[in-house]
């Protein structure tokens, strides 16, 4: 497996888990037939920057580095009032129109957020196709969409 494809593969789970140990990262790998190391994952923890910050229950827990995640969302933002035209829902889809140019951007930036409302996204020059994994995550998705362009 290539390493941006594991790295992918690691800010999925830290979406969706609370990992403490660099040995639990190799253990969920492994669930998904995944084979790395602990020195693999050590890398990969330096190379992406992930920080320990703390968890709910006392302890500490790998995240993105928080920066990181404002810059994706500020520019998510920006691109939003920037481009967007309108958008419309249909059982999982959303169907993002916007400004010629502008459609890779946006699903790039939505796909870098993690939502966990998102099973993917597809871009073109001026739509975007998001497809939800419920149809009430994506009433869900379709609430922070407005959010994000009604914020100042």
């Amino acid at each position: 497996m290539k390493k941006q494809e594991r790295q992918r593969y690691i800010k999925r789970l830290l979406s969706s888990n609370e990992i403490e140990r660099q040995e639990d990262f190799v253990s969920l790998l492994r669930a998904e037939n995944i084979e790395v190391t602990q020195a693999t994952i050590s890398r990969d923890i330096k190379d992406m920057q992930l920080v320990k910050v703390p968890s709910a229950t006392g302890g500490y827990h790998y995240s993105m580095p928080v920066q990181k995640q404002m810059d994706t969302e500020k520019k998510l933002k920006r691109t939003l009032k920037d481009a967007y035209v309108s958008y419309a829902t249909q059982d999982k889809f959303v169907l993002v129109k916007v400004l010629p140019g502008n459609g890779p951007a946006l699903a790039s930036l939505i796909e870098a957020m993690h939502y966990d409302e998102v099973f993917g996204t597809i871009g073109d020059d001026a739509t975007v196709l998001i497809i939800c994994k419920s149809l009430a995550l994506t009433l869900d998705l379709q609430q922070k969409i407005q959010r994000l362009l009604s914020d100042n």
